[in-house]
């Protein structure tokens, strides 16, 4: 993906590189890559705490409290960070974090990406096919007790004696 954008706007690309404590030493494109990839996090995680899920939850990132939340921005990098990144540093920005955040905001919300991303979300963790409507599996609840055995949700087991916490 970052060939191909590096082709189509004739930016200079050689790989993914920057200091997570410096960013004005990493060359334009990852800059913009930088702000770009951070306002998409910042999305994703505001859309997984609004539905009630764990940012670091992860499938694919692991060991850091915001896997999930790169988990679900990796599902939007190449239609909407990237290229606006690549856009960006064509069009000669000299602020380039700014003029970045400011393209990345007007993607996102000419994209929908917030609707698009609750979808993806539910879709994901409610394990979702076909891309029917999700219903509402909270009659379908069940806890786990650590001992191997379910029990009903929706109760509160702590000073009943039935389970031992």
């Amino acid at each position: 993906m970052y060939r191909e954008q590096a082709e189509r706007t004739g930016v200079a690309w050689r790989q993914r590189e920057y200091d997570r404590e410096d960013f004005d030493s990493g060359d334009a494109i990852n800059q913009a890559l930088s702000a770009a990839h951070a306002c998409l996090y910042g999305i994703v995680h505001a859309v997984i705490v609004a539905l009630g899920a764990a940012p670091g939850l992860g499938f694919v990132h692991t060991g850091h409290e915001r896997a999930f939340v790169y988990d679900i921005a990796d599902l939007y990098k190449a239609e909407i960070t990237i290229p606006v990144a690549f856009d960006v540093v064509a069009g000669g920005s000299t602020d380039i974090g700014t003029d970045t955040r400011r393209a990345v905001r007007d993607r996102v919300h000419d994209g929908a990406i917030l609707a698009r991303c609750v979808r993806d979300i539910r879709m994901l963790l409610l394990q979702q096919q076909g891309g029917g409507e999700i219903e509402d599996e909270a009659e379908d609840l069940r806890l786990w007790d650590g001992s191997g055995i379910e029990l009903a949700a929706g109760r509160n087991y702590a000073n009943t004696g039935e389970v031992d916490f």
